[in-house]
Parts: C-alpha cells; sequence; structure tokens
C-alpha cells in the first residue's frame, strides 16, 4: 500500500518546489542564477548590435537598389516617351511641337557650326559687298556738317535718251518755265534743294517727291521685230499728297511709262509740267 503522508509534509513538499522557497533557502545559487541571467541579456544585447546594424545597412541598400531601379525605370519611360513623340511626329509631318525638341536638341550644333564658320570667315578674305559704298553714294553731306539719305538709286537699265526731251511749265494759261531733261538719267524732283535736280515750292510736295527716270527697255514693232529704246518713266517716292499725271493718281513704287504731250502734277500745287521733246515742238 502507498504511504500515507500528512497534509504538512505535502504543504511543505510544494512550498520546497515554489521559487519563492528556493529563493530563500538558497541565496547564493539565487544570486548565481541572476547573474547569469543578467550577463546573458547583456550579451544578448551585445549580439544584438551589429545585427542591427546589419539589419539597417541592408535595409538601406535595398531602398538604394529600388530607389536606382525606379530612376532606370524612369528614364527608360522618358525613352520611350520620346520615341513615341518622334514616331508620332513622322507620321503627322512636322509642327510646332514636333519641332521644338529637336531645334533645342540642335542648338549646341549649331553654334558650334556657326563658331568654326565665323573662324573660317575670319581666316580667309571676305569680297562679298558690304554695303557701305552703296551707302555712301545714297548720302549727300551738307556744308554745315548734316547729310541727307536719298531714297531713290538708280537700276540697271538706266540709260540716257537720245531725245532731247522738255518739261514746259504752266500756272494757269500762262508758261513759266521750262525744263531741258535730256542731259541726265534720272532728275530728283522735290522741295530739298540740296539733293533734288527739279525744284519744287509747294508746301505740299515732300522733300524727295518723284523721279523721272530713262530707261532701257525692249518692244517689238508692227512687223514683230524686237529693238531696245530709251523711254521716259515717272516713280513716285511715297511721298505724302502723291503724283498725279493727266488727272489720275499713279501707284506708289512703281515706273510710270510716260507719253508724248502728258501733263504731271505734284501733290495739290496747281503749276502743270507738260513732256514734250524737240520733234514735237
Amino acid at each position: 500500500m502507498p504511504r500515507d503522508y500528512p497534509r504538512s509534509d505535502y504543504r511543505d513538499r510544494d512550498e520546497e518546489r515554489s521559487p519563492r522557497y528556493r529563493r530563500d533557502r538558497y541565496p547564493r545559487e539565487n544570486d548565481r542564477d541572476d547573474y547569469r541571467r543578467r550577463e546573458g541579456s547583456h550579451r544578448d544585447e551585445d549580439e544584438a548590435k551589429p545585427r542591427r546594424r546589419d539589419d539597417d545597412r541592408d535595409r538601406y541598400r535595398d531602398k538604394d537598389q529600388r530607389d536606382d531601379r525606379d530612376r532606370g525605370y524612369g528614364r527608360r519611360r522618358d525613352d520611350d516617351r520620346e520615341r513615341e513623340r518622334d514616331r508620332d511626329s513622322r507620321r503627322a509631318g512636322p509642327s510646332r511641337r514636333s519641332a521644338s525638341p529637336r531645334a533645342r536638341s540642335s542648338r549646341p550644333d549649331s553654334r558650334s557650326r556657326s563658331r568654326s564658320a565665323a573662324a573660317e570667315d575670319k581666316a580667309k578674305p571676305n569680297f562679298a559687298p558690304s554695303g557701305l559704298l552703296a551707302a555712301e553714294t545714297k548720302t549727300v553731306k551738307r556744308a554745315d556738317g548734316t547729310s541727307t539719305v536719298l531714297k531713290y538709286h538708280e537700276p540697271p537699265e538706266a540709260r540716257k535718251p537720245n531725245v532731247s526731251w522738255r518739261l514746259y511749265v504752266f500756272k494757269g494759261k500762262e508758261q513759266v518755265d521750262l525744263l531741258h531733261i535730256h542731259r541726265q538719267s534720272a532728275y530728283l524732283i522735290g522741295r530739298d534743294r540740296t539733293v533734288v535736280d527739279i525744284a519744287v515750292e509747294h508746301p505740299s510736295c515732300s522733300k524727295q517727291h518723284a523721279v523721272i527716270q530713262y530707261r532701257q527697255v525692249q518692244e517689238k514693232n508692227e512687223f514683230g521685230d524686237v529693238k531696245t529704246a530709251v523711254k521716259p518713266f515717272i516713280i513716285d517716292l511715297e511721298s505724302t499728297n502723291g503724283t498725279i499725271v493727266n488727272d489720275e493718281t499713279i501707284p506708289t513704287s512703281r515706273y510710270y511709262e510716260l507719253m508724248l504731250g502728258d501733263v504731271i502734277k505734284f501733290g495739290e500745287s496747281t503749276r502743270e509740267y507738260v513732256l514734250m521733246n524737240e520733234e514735237a515742238a
């Protein structure tokens, strides 16, 4: 039969098994356990620190890799967009939107080409017309030091006339002057006496009003033969009040052919200039 123990023995045996009893009964052993437990926790923490550093390093490395991957994907996406844009521009033809990226991308090339061309031009002599001689020929200097720029320049077909043309000047029914206009190829008419050939005094006329120009032209006769002839023309230099031929205002900046017996008026002046020649006279 099993041996019966009193209840107090069971109680004492349970107390011996309890941690409180062991801590009170064996204090040195309990201190050793606490020391081991503490040392073990410190060791765990010391071991955990490098692990955390390694984990953080791995985490940052993974993040950098993801960022690089995203950037590469963004670049690829931008390249794909540019390819699609170029493809659409080739299909649709030239437009402002499709031409702007190409123009921006080609700027450095154009600048470098222009710089190289400028360097080559400096090294080589340039015989192209600079326009300075033409500017000098169109500028008339006065005695007081001021200069006037001529508004008109003769064309290549300018020629002196073979016929002695004249202008009979009438004011009302009275002839006031006779002008011989066959000694040169062009006659400038206006109020500026320093540059004009035929001066007009009326205030409605411009300083450089009009030009009578003799030009060599080709014409066919009644038999179909082509021959050259020098004929008089008049051109209005964009004057303020215009030029009138036979009571009609002629267009500005265009040559208007004059015929024998034409009546010319400048601006609002009442003077009439009748074109005649020695044969008709």
